[in-house]
């Protein structure tokens, strides 16, 4: 699970880096994402586009977010505790 976690927050940083923070919300990370809405993180046997990240994680992320950090933190975290990764 290691190597996952470790790829993923790679793929996140990547994909939300960009944004200006504090975001308020799911929205302001749209126009950084590579594909859109469409965007896909993978990594070993984790497959889940951006969308169904975001349905399945509401309740565990904690807008606004001050720093990218912060924001791949509670995605982790989030995932850890729903049994996702």
């Amino acid at each position: 699970m290691e190597n996952i976690e470790e790829e993923l927050r790679e793929q996140f940083f990547e994909a939300f880096s960009p944004a200006t923070y504090p975001i308020s919300n799911q929205m302001d990370l749209v126009p950084t994402l590579p594909n859109g809405m469409s965007t896909r993180f993978e990594s070993g046997d984790f497959s889940m586009t951006v969308i169904e990240l975001s349905m399945r994680l509401s309740d565990k992320q904690d807008f606004p977010y001050e720093t990218v950090e912060d924001l791949i933190e509670d995605l982790i975290d989030g995932m850890k505790e729903k049994g996702i990764i």
